[in-house]
């Protein structure tokens, strides 16, 4: 009679176990496919997949400091990220976009939109100082919301010639500012200048105008010459271009480039609502035109307002980036590059720069003073 085999009596072997007679524990032939972007359907799908694919590229790339950076980003993750950023029309390289617009969620769904309520969806080396940075930069946008909803009302009053609608609509506009500049102020509570300059930076900058990339980076198997894109920056936030064309900011030749190439790393949408702002009637022109008093205070104020928040981010800059430039530059000349001095690790090709690229003191300084050109 034929014996019945039960599991437990069958032959032991390692083949259920991916145990390979061969490599043991070890992985035989790990994977390395090439991404699959076409599964990407909708809008916030593509902005999730490109504020990822940023994250990695920026760890990738700058991973070893400025001295030793690379010089080409493999295919595996080249080539999907260019793929997902042509899709969406931005760069293939973490904007403002990415890092503070896509990178929330909120803790308690039901909750507020708070500090104490908000996470980033993707990290950067720099502890609570990341999410601070990213976090409060979030919350200007926030803040900014009211007026982006009376430029529609501005604009349309402008074109009614309704005075008194127009007045209201840049009285809400202005408390909208002197908000983004309450909420710009934790910045010195949750972040620490010493990780931020330190630690934080590299990773947000880019290879263009940058001596430690001099010649861009390969995008391997998207093309053979080098390319090269800025790193984030402040100027890449559509809020600040919206109110400069609306309240008729003009800025100088060159610190007017800049802001206009960083339209280039903002969603194309936005960017058409910059461009069409500045094709409206003029309304510092209809300001001065009606010669009415409360239009005419009212529309000051506005730009009194903008004055101070571009002064208010002078003095943000200079805590977070001048200062401890200033110290690293004095640890480095007295041959004391120390682990425990955090701002002594920082690249030194940006000391003057923003991570965008742009010599940022007289740049801020410059496009602050333009803004007071504004007033009547």
């Amino acid at each position: 009679m034929a014996t019945t085999i039960t599991d437990s009596q069958k032959p032991f072997s390692l083949d259920p176990y991916h145990v390979s007679e061969e490599f043991g524990f070890i992985l035989p032939a790990p994977l390395m496919p090439l991404l699959n972007t076409q599964l990407l359907e909708s809008h916030r799908e593509l902005r999730l997949a490109h504020l990822a694919l940023s994250v990695m590229t920026m760890g990738y790339v700058w991973q070893e400091g400025e001295d030793d950076t690379v010089k080409m980003l493999p295919r595996n993750l080249a080539i999907p990220y260019c793929e997902v950023s042509q899709r969406l029309g931005l760069p293939p390289i973490l904007t403002h976009a990415d890092a503070v617009l896509a990178n929330w969620r909120k803790r308690d769904p039901q909750g507020l939109f708070d500090m104490e309520n908000l996470e980033l969806l993707v990290t950067l080396p720099g502890g609570d100082s990341v999410r601070g940075f990213f976090m409060v930069t979030l919350l200007v946008e926030l803040a900014a919301v009211p007026a982006i909803k009376s430029i529609p009302l501005v604009i349309n009053g402008v074109q009614c010639g309704d005075a008194e609608t127009v007045t209201r609509a840049l009285e809400e506009f202005s408390q909208a500012i002197q908000g983004m500049t309450d909420a710009l102020k934790l910045m010195h509570v949750y972040v620490k200048p010493e990780v931020f300059y330190g630690i934080m930076r590299i990773y947000l900058s880019g290879w263009k105008d940058n001596s430690s990339m001099p010649a861009g980076l390969v995008y391997e198997g998207v093309q053979a010459e080098p390319m090269e894109y800025s790193g984030g920056s402040a100027a890449q936030s559509s809020l600040l271009h919206c109110f400069d064309e609306l309240l008729g900011v003009k800025h100088e030749a060159k610190s007017g480039a800049f802001l206009t190439r960083m339209r280039n790393y903002m969603p194309p949408s936005h960017k058409r609502l910059i461009q069409d702002i500045s094709l409206q009637p003029s309304l510092r022109g209809f300001v001065q035109q009606q010669a009415c008093e409360p239009l005419t205070a009212a529309f000051q104020l506005c730009v009194t307002k903008l004055l101070a928040l571009r002064s208010y981010h002078i003095n943000v800059v200079s805590r977070f980036i001048t200062v401890p430039a200033a110290r690293a530059r004095q640890l480095r000349n007295q041959g004391n590059i120390s682990q425990e001095e955090t701002v002594s690790r920082a690249p030194t090709a940006l000391e003057e720069k923003g991570t965008g690229g742009s010599g940022i003191m007289s740049f801020l300084k410059t496009v602050r003073d333009r803004t007071r050109t504004s007033l009547i």
